[in-house]
């Protein structure tokens, strides 16, 4: 269903965000390989995210062709 794949897509979203404070709170500590591993997954749980909105907006379509 797109609502459950726009909700997963959200979530991941909202990880993103907190690893990308979290990485910016390392990198000012001057903890930079930590700041890299946060940056890192923030890029993962941004690609997901995009992943997962992309397909909610493909079936969302052919929800509305099908009608």
């Amino acid at each position: 269903m797109p609502k459950e794949e726009h909700t997963k897509a959200a979530e991941h979203h909202e990880n993103a965000a907190k690893a990308h404070r979290t990485a910016a709170e390392h990198h000012g500590k001057g903890q930079h390989d930590t700041g890299h591993e946060h940056s890192t997954k923030a890029h993962e749980h941004s690609a997901q995210a995009h992943r997962q909105s992309t397909d909610a907006h493909h079936k969302s379509g052919e929800a509305r062709t099908k009608k």
